[in-house]
């Protein structure tokens, strides 16, 4: 199946797009409602979030350029000195940009 990327099939696209998270979302909520939270689903859960972030970052700071190393270092330093997530964001793109455009 293909859609045209038109503006009807762009705005398709994004329809199903919305659906598709929107019944994923709300289903993990339904399905979570029928378990009972234990301290060893509890632990589960939190360190779900971690594990889906590294499996994301890993292989950026080994196959990404120099900008996105950059980002990782700084972000990661940033994160460690402040533990606040919004200034080494903002801290990590702000490296990320600086190193790409003087490079």
């Amino acid at each position: 199946m293909a859609i045209e990327t038109t503006t009807a099939g762009i705005l398709l696209l994004i329809a199903i797009m919305t659906v598709v998270t929107l019944a994923t979302r709300f289903g993990g909520v339904f399905i979570m409602s029928f378990v009972k939270i234990n301290p060893r689903i509890e632990s589960f859960i939190n360190t779900m979030a971690s594990s889906v972030l590294i499996a994301i970052i890993v292989p950026m700071a080994f196959s990404g350029d120099l900008g996105a190393v950059a980002a990782l270092v700084v972000t990661a330093v940033i994160m460690l000195a402040l533990r606040k997530p919004l200034p080494a964001i903002a801290a990590g793109i702000a490296a990320a940009g600086l190193v790409r455009y003087l490079a």
